[in-house]
């Protein structure tokens, strides 16, 4: 149940990104209405693992992109 939520958050994050370019978790977050960042960072890890972003540290802020 829990991967189909993730999947499904992924999928949203991957459309905002896709529509608004490079964003930040928080950003994300506010984009796909996730509850917690946590949801935000278990459907990045699956788009990671797909090979579909890519996440840059510029201080406090992780930006995410799409490849």
């Amino acid at each position: 149940m829990y991967q189909e939520k993730v999947g499904e958050l992924a999928g949203a994050i991957w459309e905002a990104l896709n529509e608004q370019g490079t964003l930040t978790v928080k950003d994300l977050k506010k984009a796909v209405k996730a509850k917690t960042e946590k949801d935000v960072f278990l459907a990045l890890g699956w788009l990671l693992r797909e090979d579909n972003v890519s996440l840059a540290e510029e201080g406090k802020d992780v930006n995410v992109t799409l490849k």
